[in-house]
């Protein structure tokens, strides 16, 4: 058991680290104006987007994370610590350097690549999205056999999302908007959810919208925050994004919430940025998606993630949207593991906070030691071991 000591000097160790991450907001940080867009298609979509981000200093980043410096010791707790202080001085780094050549390299290392093989060896994210892609392509000529789906309002919408995140949530429920203007059709965060107004949604967008954003996202960084010992868990930054949204797509797949366009958009972007790294441009692959996108806007914003703080001339893009296919694979395989060695206390562990799932190991002896406290918000699904059991059974066979 660990002295009080040596909790509270974890803690304070911890709470910097925190602090620092609280400076780094990635996705604010290389938001488009609307005018890009406007200006993108006032060009007749000829001529590469500019566009100017406020510039990010990282000294002050660099001052709250150095506070933590004599406190360190050599332990494995100050070891994790002194990574995770690494990753979001690398997150930092990184939106110092937008729209550059470094802003891609450090990108690569946060987030990856397309072709960066799996832990096989032998496969990777673009093999992955390719595959899926030629499997969804046979089945899309083929479209007209299946009914259209019903289309809900936002204003339905809303209502719906409130229902799930109050039954689940109670208090701690995020605030559920209707606005005006949004460049996707839903943004969601810990303390709102906010929803086009223009927006139309399919039921399983909203299946999607639920177990992805509330169930795995809200839920995680409330888990996290409430880590009172250990507040990195609730701390949001690059290293941690494969697992967060590997195991929010997961939370779709087990569901049965995800479809062919949701999983043709998760293949395409990473097509996209592979083509992005290659020298395709910004018009190139504003080209591939319009070819693969409802509308013109649609194929805009899809072009814009991969371009985010990045060379819209091509060679370096943003890598962050492959960890969805990756981050999907490795949760499994996780899942898998934990099933086949009877490990579901291990596999409850992932949704204690903010966290990758190398941190897995560290965290079962930080609860061990008192610094972590078991997940409060578990998805449905997860809760449903029988089922789970079974699932896992038969894909490891």
């Amino acid at each position: 058991m660990l002295a009080a000591s040596e909790r509270l000097r974890l803690k304070k160790i911890s709470t910097i680290i925190y602090t620092a991450s609280r400076k780094v907001r990635v996705l604010r940080s290389l938001r488009w104006p609307a005018s890009v867009r406007l200006s993108f298609f006032n060009n007749k979509s000829q001529k590469n987007p500019t566009v100017n981000y406020d510039p990010f200093d990282s000294s002050e980043v660099v001052a709250i994370l150095s506070g933590a410096g004599p406190l360190y010791k050599d332990t494995d707790y100050d070891i994790w610590l002194k990574n995770k202080s690494d990753d979001i001085l690398k997150c930092a780094k990184m939106l110092e350097s937008i729209g550059t050549e470094s802003f891609f390299n450090l990108s690569a290392e946060i987030y990856g690549t397309p072709r960066a093989p799996f832990r096989d060896g032998a496969t990777s994210p673009l093999d992955l999205a390719i595959r899926f892609d030629e499997i969804i392509e046979s089945f899309q000529k083929n479209t007209g056999k299946y009914s259209k789906p019903k289309m809900i309002s936002s204003a339905e919408l809303k209502s719906m999302i409130e229902e799930s995140v109050q039954k689940i949530f109670k208090d701690q429920a995020p605030e559920v908007l209707v606005v005006d203007s949004l460049s996707a059709k839903v943004t969601a965060s810990v303390k709102r959810i906010r929803i086009r107004k223009s927006a139309r949604f399919t039921q399983k967008d909203i299946n999607q919208l639920i177990n992805h954003e509330a169930l795995v996202h809200v839920a995680t960084t409330l888990n996290g925050r409430m880590q009172k010992s250990m507040p990195v868990l609730g701390a949001n930054y690059g290293s941690i994004t494969k697992t967060q949204e590997g195991l929010a797509v997961f939370s779709e797949f087990i569901t049965g919430s995800v479809d062919i366009k949701r999983m043709r958009r998760l293949s395409d972007r990473v097509i996209a940025i592979d083509m992005a790294i290659r020298g395709a441009d910004f018009i190139e692959v504003y080209r591939f998606f319009l070819e693969r996108s409802d509308t013109k806007t649609q194929a805009f914003e899809s072009t814009r993630r991969v371009f985010r703080g990045g060379i819209t001339s091509g060679g370096a893009p943003f890598t962050k949207d492959i960890v969805y296919l990756d981050g999907l694979i490795r949760v499994h395989n996780f899942f898998r593991a934990a099933v086949s060695y009877g490990k579901e206390d291990v596999s409850r562990l992932i949704f204690s906070g903010k966290l990758d799932l190398d941190d897995i190991s560290i965290i079962k002896l930080m609860v061990k030691d008192k610094l972590v406290r078991s997940p409060k918000f578990i998805p449905p699904w997860f809760l449903d071991i029988d089922f789970l059991i079974c699932y896992f059974s038969f894909s490891v066979f």
